[in-house]
C-alpha cells in the first residue's frame, strides 16, 4: 500500500550494489531497485563533487559513526536527512524497503487507500480501492489521515506513514489490526481496520461512446508498460483518453514503456545524477495515428508526470485537466550499516523540450476540473478519426 518510483527493474538492493533511481513518494503500489555501473556514482574527473553527492557522503558518515560508536545508523542517518533539507529525503528498515519492493510485483497487504503528502505536511486520501478494509470503513478520496495507531503522521515522509501502516515485521500479515485517525471536514473520527492482501490492478480499459477507447493507469508498477501497450492495440479507431489523474508515479521503465505505446522511438526524458546526463529514450514500433488526450491532476506525479511531458512535448497528446503536482527530483537508495536504507535526492529530470517539473509541475494544454473527462471527448471529437 505504498510505492515509490524507481528508474530500473525491481531488484533487492544488496550491500555494495550500483545505484537505484527513485522518482517519487505516494502510498499506493511499492518500492523496487535496479542498477548502474559504479562509475554513475563518480562526477567527472577534475569538477567538484556536488551538493547532494556531499549531502549523501554526510548521511552514510553519520550512519557510519553511529555503528562504530553503538548508536542507530538508521535513526543517525535520519537525523543527517533532516538536517540536510532534502525535501524528498528518507530512512527505512530494510524491511520496509523489501515489502515496497514486493508490491511493485502487482500484489500487497494493506488496507487499500492511496494517498499523498500535500505542501503543508498533512497526509491526504486520494483514491480508495473499490472492496478494501479502507472502502468498507467508508473512507473517501480527500479525507485527511491524522494518526495511525495513535501516531500522528502530519509532517512525516511519506515512506514512516507507509511503515505505520503496514505494521513493522511481526505484525504486517493480512488479518492484523490498524486504527486510523481521520478527518473530513469538521468532522473527525477513528476506525481500526485488518490488514488485507490486495492487487494493485493498476490498469483499467473501457469504452467510451463514439468508440472512443480510456485507459486508466493508477500507478507504473511492474507489468503496466506491456498492459498499456496492449490496450492501445485493441483501442477503437476514434481516439485513447488517457488517464493519469491520481497517478503519483512508480517504476519509471513502466512509464517509458508506456510511452513507447504512442511513439515512435526518441527522446522520452533526460535527467542528470550528480550532474552527470543521462536519456530515456522510447522504443520504435508505437501507435501515432490514433488521437490521443491525456487526462492529469493535482494528484499526477513523478513518472506519470514523466509520460506527460514526454508526450505534450513531442506534440503526441493533448493534455487536458490541472497543473500536475511538480515532482520531478531524482532519488538514490543507499544501504546503511545496519540493513536500513537511505533515500537522497541526487537530481532532476526534463521533458524533451527541457522543461523542469520539480516544483513547478505541467501544465495542461485545456485546463478543466470536473468537466475533463467531457472536454477530453470534445477534443477527440474534434481531431477526428484518422481512419
Amino acid at each position: 500500500m505504498s510505492g515509490r518510483d524507481l528508474f530500473c527493474e525491481p531488484r533487492r538492493i544488496r550491500r555494495g550494489a550500483a545505484l537505484t533511481l527513485v522518482f517519487a513518494t505516494v502510498l499506493v503500489a511499492g518500492a523496487a531497485t535496479g542498477s548502474f555501473s559504479d562509475s554513475d556514482r563518480k562526477t567527472e574527473a577534475g569538477t567538484p563533487r556536488s551538493t547532494s553527492a556531499r549531502h549523501h557522503d554526510e548521511v552514510t558518515d553519520a550512519a557510519a559513526r553511529a555503528m562504530a560508536d553503538g548508536k542507530s545508523p538508521m535513526e543517525a542517518a535520519a537525523r543527517a536527512v533532516s538536517r540536510s533539507g532534502d525535501r524528498w529525503g528518507a530512512v527505512y528498515s530494510q524491511g520496509d524497503y523489501e515489502e515496497f519492493e514486493e508490491a511493485l510485483d502487482g500484489q500487497y497487504t494493506g488496507v487499500g487507500l492511496w494517498a499523498r503528502r500535500e505542501r503543508d505536511g498533512r497526509i491526504e486520501v486520494t483514491r480508495v480501492r473499490t472492496g478494501s478494509p479502507a472502502a468498507a470503513a467508508g473512507i473517501r478520496e480527500g479525507d485527511r489521515l491524522r494518526t495511525v495507531d495513535g501516531a500522528k503522521v502530519d509532517g512525516r515522509p511519506v515512506t514512516e506513514v507507509v511503515s505505520l501502516l503496514r505494521g513493522d515485521a511481526d505484525d504486517a500479515d493480512a488479518g492484523t489490526k490498524v486504527s486510523l485517525g481521520l478527518e473530513r471536514g469538521t468532522r473527525t473520527w477513528s476506525r481500526t481496520l485488518r490488514r488485507a492482501r490486495l492487487s494493485t490492478d493498476s490498469v483499467t480499459v473501457s469504452r467510451l461512446t463514439g468508440d472512443v477507447t480510456m485507459i486508466k493507469v493508477d500507478a507504473f508498477t511492474k507489468g503496466v508498460g506491456d498492459a498499456v501497450r496492449s490496450a492501445v492495440g485493441r483501442a477503437g479507431r476514434a481516439g485513447i483518453v488517457l488517464d493519469l489523474r491520481g497517478n503519483s508515479g512508480g517504476l519509471v521503465t513502466e512509464a517509458v514503456t508506456a510511452a513507447s505505446a504512442f511513439l515512435d522511438g526518441g527522446l522520452v526524458a533526460t535527467y542528470d545524477v550528480n550532474g552527470a546526463q543521462r536519456a530515456l529514450h522510447a522504443d520504435s514500433g508505437g501507435d501515432t495515428t490514433r488521437p490521443l488526450v491525456a487526462l492529469v491532476d493535482g494528484g499526477t506525479m513523478s513518472a506519470a508526470e514523466l509520460l506527460t511531458g514526454a508526450l505534450q512535448d513531442r506534440g503526441r497528446a493533448v493534455v487536458v485537466g490541472s497543473r500536475t503536482f511538480g515532482k520531478g527530483s531524482v532519488q538514490m537508495p543507499s544501504r546503511l550499516p545496519d540493513g536500513s536504507v537511505a533515500e537522497l535526492t541526487v537530481g532532476h529530470y526534463r521533458t524533451p523540450a527541457g522543461r523542469s517539473v520539480d516544483g513547478r509541475g505541467i501544465t495542461p494544454d485545456l485546463e478543466a476540473d470536473k468537466e475533463s473527462l467531457q472536454r477530453a471527448e470534445t477534443v477527440l471529437s474534434g481531431l477526428g478519426d484518422p481512419s
